[in-house]
């Protein structure tokens, strides 16, 4: 053993780090797999085995360059909110209206309740206030708290072992920090019969809803008024939220033009929301006993997909495909929303359009518009180590409150999610594309989390056996439970049992409002929607200033 011990120590520091990280990760992604009842750690597992890695570590002598894991940690972590941002920055804001002031008051009570629960500790419980701090940094898996307590505690004048506790106590709560989340989520899921499938499609059925479902009508031209008139004047172009795609005039079926005016016995195709259509044929005319279909003529319809840079953030209507080209685009598919294509309506990378005209004329569209499978299964790294530069700098932005000792961050969570979130809305800006296919953001992801959990545990694993076996660290660790499951299964319980929030989304706001992407891994591993990291993500921001926020007023308050 001394000899394997030695062997160890012999090799280069990096070599030393990656053997034991994966060691970590495929021990610890294997014991999350195991299952009880269908429940089990996920992705958690891999801090579990960084912990257990730790502690058998300290305990053989094995040495590491805390140094480089500390880079390992953080670039893990960036990577993870990095690539959430991406995922859920083209449908951010409009969550963010639709529900954004609700789970940010819901965020907002989970906080306020934490802090309660941590003075009734100091102050009933008699725990010295430097490890209530840290107990509940932890407990609350927050990082950027356990920075700001004990900045707070020099600022104020605090001895150096006052300013060392808050770190014990984080690192005994901030196991059943993550573990407490699950535990929330799996209680919630049983006392409310949940089924996240369910849920998974009630979410999708909702956000359809509110978008208005494109459908189909064909319309004979009767009314004398409609007739002799442009199609551009009668709002027949996407304008008022109906498309005009195809028009059958004696008995040949053709590309409808801006300039074509109605004559009667006209048959057209209109595409829009059921409502708009009905008010169309009123106006027009009458349902037509035709169905026009391009079956058996010489157009075809095609789907397109935007891959070009040369037509990023253009509008359909300076394309103007109708006249340069002999095609008519009837619908833009935008991230699974069908969408009118509205002259005013700007391409993104990726919408997928569908496009009526004769061959040749949609292959000379096909080649405007890029229609490359193979572009949207390229990563461009460009955009993405430029997104994660604008990230960090973000992050590093000082915030300065009057008042407080100390300036307020995003800091490396916070500034890659925020500029992730932004550049994704944004979609491209020349040449730079921020667009990354499902497949490589889900790798992206994975990797990440589990280089951060890994390396969490393994540093957090030579003091947590020690902690918790001499002193008070059983005791700290019942706190820390406090801290954790009372605010979040009160919030829970109130934003399935009255706010009515899906499920999905109160895993995303849990977890968001602990700052805690381990929980959104696993909620995310409970279904493909994207309903956790959009709450996630819209919580996000106002959480990690009150938790930074939080342990700086106890002191002011408490010291």
């Amino acid at each position: 053993m001394t000899l394997l011990i030695d062997l160890f120590n012999g090799l280069p520091d990096i070599a030393r780090i990656m053997l034991m990280l994966s060691v970590v990760a495929a021990s610890g992604l294997a014991l999350g797999q195991i299952k009880v009842r269908g429940v089990g750690l996920g992705i958690g597992g891999v801090l579990f085995a960084g912990i257990a890695a730790g502690h058998v570590a300290k305990a053989l002598g094995l040495t590491f360059d805390h140094h480089v894991l500390h880079f390992m940690r953080e670039f893990g972590l960036i990577l993870f909110v990095y690539t959430i941002g991406v995922q859920v920055g083209p449908g951010f804001f409009a969550a963010l209206k639709r529900s954004g002031l609700t789970l940010n008051l819901l965020a907002a009570s989970l906080v306020g309740l934490g802090v309660l629960v941590a003075v009734a500790i100091h102050e009933i419980g008699g725990v010295p206030l430097p490890a209530v701090l840290g107990i509940f940094s932890g407990a609350v898996t927050n990082t950027p708290s356990l920075g700001a307590a004990q900045e707070m505690l020099r600022e104020v004048g605090a001895s150096a072992a006052e300013i060392n506790t808050p770190s014990l106590g984080y690192a005994v709560a901030y196991p059943f920090g993550i573990v407490g989340i699950l535990i929330t989520m799996g209680l919630i899921r049983v006392v409310f019969r949940i089924d996240p499938a369910v849920e998974a499609e009630a979410f999708e059925r909702r956000r359809r809803a509110q978008v208005e479902t494109l459908e189909t009508l064909d319309v004979a031209v009767r009314n004398r008024s409609a007739m002799g008139l442009p199609l551009r004047d009668m709002a027949l172009f996407g304008d008022q939220g109906v498309m005009i795609s195809r028009l059958l005039r004696e008995g040949r079926l053709q590309v409808p033009h801006p300039d074509t005016c109605l004559r009667a016995g006209d048959v057209v195709h209109l595409v829009g929301p059921r409502v708009k259509l009905e008010a169309k044929k009123r106006l027009r005319g009458e349902a037509a006993e035709v169905t026009l279909t391009t079956k058996g003529t010489d157009m075809r319809w095609d789907r397109l997909v935007v891959t070009s840079e040369h037509v990023l953030g253009k509008a359909i209507g300076q394309l103007d495909l109708a006249d340069a080209y002999d095609v008519v685009v009837s619908r833009v598919n935008r991230a699974g929303v069908e969408l009118v294509p509205s002259p005013a309506l700007h391409l993104q990378f990726g919408d997928i359009l569908t496009a009526i005209g004769k061959p040749s004329d949609l292959q000379r569209v096909a080649a405007l518009m890029g229609n490359s499978a193979r572009r949207l299964q390229q990563v461009e790294f460009v955009p993405v180590f430029i997104g994660i530069l604008l990230g960090v700098l973000l992050g590093s932005i000082p915030f300065y409150i009057p008042g407080m000792p100390a300036p307020l961050k995003l800091g490396l969570a916070g500034g890659p999610l925020v500029a992730a979130i932004l550049l994704a809305r944004i979609g491209h800006i020349g040449p730079l594309v921020w667009f990354m296919p499902p497949a490589a953001n889900m790798a992206l992801r994975e990797i990440g989390i589990v280089l951060f959990l890994a390396v969490v545990g393994l540093m957090s694993g030579d003091r947590f056996v020690e902690t918790l076996v001499h002193g008070d660290g059983l005791m700290w660790i019942g706190c820390g439970v406090l801290v954790t499951l009372i605010p979040l299964l009160v919030v829970g319980v109130i934003a399935r049992a009255f706010a009515r929030q899906n499920y999905l989304t109160i895993c995303g706001l849990l977890s968001g409002s602990m700052t805690d992407p381990p929980a959104l891994a696993f909620a995310n591993a409970m279904s493909a929607s994207e309903a956790p990291a959009l709450a996630y993500a819209t919580v996000y921001p106002m959480v990690m200033f009150l938790r930074i926020l939080a342990p700086q007023l106890i002191v002011l308050f408490l010291w």
